[in-house]
């Protein structure tokens, strides 16, 4: 396997309407070949067990959505110890661009749920930043590992301390707050009614709270009841 091998996988896999397709998903990002994302994962798993792995993660050109896309599966992907994951993961999150690659790099990152305590220490650098894809990536990493009565009280401190006021990093804050709502209810109730989101992030919590079928009526009438108004 070599570079050249990747590539040609990549553009033999493409399909023009899945490509039309997912430029629509994302906004802003016009380098979409259009290969599907099991695919990527199959593509992955096979650089993953290969020796250009590291190589790849570092050395590989990435010009298309989807070759950014497959660095971070491979990371999650790769054999290795945490400290070196993390090393991945920092050379890797500066490139994150959309809420696509960062969320699915996410979710591929199975391996940090054995080093939860490790891992929640390490995501205080990108929670810390002022940088949306650095807040969204610690963010959406929360949501994926760190949905427990351990974590919740300083998941919501760092909420109130977001400094990215961008789009996906504030959107992703709600995501996970309407989770929390769900299992913990009454805490996330009473963090809401007292927190610092901004007007927008709040309220986008409280629709998406609302928007579930998990939530009951009645406590979607209350709910209702808390919009902030202007």
């Amino acid at each position: 396997m070599d570079f050249e091998y990747i590539k040609n996988e990549l553009i033999k896999n493409s399909e023009y309407e899945y490509k039309i397709f997912s430029s629509k998903l994302i906004p802003n990002i016009d380098n979409v070949l259009g290969v599907r994302l099991p695919f990527l994962r199959k593509l992955a798993k096979k650089i993953a067990k290969n020796d250009i792995a590291e190589n790849f993660i570092y050395n590989y050109d990435d010009i298309y959505f989807e070759e950014t896309m497959l660095k971070g599966l491979v990371i999650g992907y790769i054999d290795c110890d945490i400290n070196k994951r993390f090393l991945y993961c920092d050379f890797f999150v500066p490139k994150i661009n959309c809420w696509s690659i960062c969320d699915s790099f996410c979710n591929t990152l199975k391996s940090v749920k054995e080093y939860k305590e490790l891992t929640f220490k390490y995501l205080d650098k990108y929670i810390n930043s002022d940088k949306e894809y650095y807040d969204r990536f610690a963010i959406v990493m929360y949501m994926t590992y760190f949905i427990d009565e351990q974590y919740i009280d300083k998941i919501f401190k760092y909420f109130d301390n977001v400094k990215s006021k961008e789009y996906y990093a504030q959107m992703s804050i709600s995501w996970v707050l309407s989770i929390f709502y769900i299992k913990f209810p009454d805490k996330t109730l009473n963090y809401l009614m007292n927190c610092n989101l901004l007007d927008f992030t709040y309220n986008k919590t409280l629709q998406k709270i609302i928007e579930s079928r998990q939530v009951s009526n009645e406590d979607k009438n209350f709910i209702r009841t808390l919009k902030r108004k202007g």
